[in-house]
């Protein structure tokens, strides 16, 4: 599945809609760590956090993931938004925590 096709579906609020919406997602990747994701992180992958700073968004560059979505309502910060636009980051948002925010992605995989 594409990250349009994600977005398409309307599970989550889009926060911002990224340069290259038309990459595959290759699977879910789900962490609050941000050392732990920098090296556990696989490129292409929809990695599900609460993380919403700037940091996050610098690691979910280095990673090459797909699209970030930040579950049980976590939102960027004004830093970490102007980041996730200069850099074309698809992030998306969902009101559920990161299990199920999760499993909603991976059943539509």
């Amino acid at each position: 599945m594409k990250v349009n096709d994600l977005i398409k579906k309307d599970l989550f609020k889009v926060i911002n809609e990224g340069s290259d919406t038309d990459r595959e997602i290759g699977k879910v990747f789900c962490c609050d760590l941000l050392s732990i994701a920098m090296g556990k992180a696989p490129a292409a992958c929809c990695w599900v956090t609460v993380m919403g700073n700037i940091n996050t968004l610098a690691v979910a560059t280095l990673t090459d993931a797909a699209v970030l979505i930040l579950a049980e309502n976590a939102a960027l910060d004004d830093a970490a938004l102007n980041k996730a636009k200069e850099q074309g980051v698809t992030v998306l948002s969902s009101a559920d925590p990161i299990f199920d925010t999760a499993l909603k992605v991976y059943e539509s995989l």
